[in-house]
């Protein structure tokens, strides 16, 4: 499809989020919501706002950016379609990659793209939903316990099932020790949402009434698993 809008790009309403501390890519989204069909809207940020194109995408977007100068882009983002897409967005963005850019935007370039070749890659040998289970179990290993439960979420949304929680635990367990999963596992955010999304189902809920309730009680102001600025 031509892109002939580019030649209008400069007249889209520019959004610098460059000094956002908190949640940029909610910021954005939200941001991008409000835009119609038919217009633009221009991100100014210091690496290149790759985990925004998908996102972008299943809101009607398309997507063109420039690298300005050193550490400066500028992706420029036209509403083809008006498509609201909410259903369709993992919960739990890489929120975090701004905090690179405080050190070093090169740090922050080059953080995203390898966040882009692991989570992003076009046809990948091994699915999502594999590669955050993977991911979980690797944290839990690593002692890093935010990054499992969130990876645990996004799983869950993406249609692991209870049972095949039951078995990566059962994994966890026999490779970490009862006695490591007593003390620090089951006291976890972990076990608490594996907890609470085999009680909501017990109960009747649906994957798609429960995933509200974990991104609400485990989201971005959970201090456990978010990654919230003030």
């Amino acid at each position: 499809m031509s892109k002939d809008w580019i030649k209008n790009k400069e007249k889209f309403v520019e959004f610098d989020v460059r000094s956002l501390k908190g949640n940029f890519l909610l910021a954005i989204v939200k941001k991008a919501k409000t835009i119609s069909k038919g217009e633009g809207i221009a991100i100014v940020q210091n690496f290149e706002p790759i985990p925004l194109y998908n996102t972008t995408k299943n809101l009607g977007f398309e997507y063109h950016t420039e690298k300005k100068a050193e550490s400066l882009f500028v992706s420029y983002f036209y509403r083809r379609e008006a498509i609201d897409a909410d259903d369709k967005e993992i919960p739990l963005k890489p929120i975090v990659i701004p905090r690179y850019a405080e050190i070093d935007p090169k740090i922050a370039e080059l953080t995203v793209n390898f966040w882009s070749n692991i989570w992003d890659k076009e046809n990948p040998a091994i699915e999502l939903k594999t590669k955050l289970l993977l991911s979980l179990t690797n944290a839990v290993g690593a002692g890093r316990i935010r990054q499992s439960t969130r990876e645990l979420i996004k799983a869950y949304y993406l249609g692991v099932t209870v049972e095949q929680f039951d078995e990566v635990f059962a994994l966890i367990i026999w490779n970490q020790g009862i006695g490591h999963f007593s003390s620090e596992i089951a006291q976890s955010s972990l076990f608490k949402v594996y907890s609470l999304i085999k009680t909501l189902e017990k109960k009747g809920n649906t994957r798609d009434e429960i995933m509200p309730v974990l991104t609400e009680k485990f989201g971005e102001k959970n201090p456990e698993t978010g990654f919230n600025n003030h």
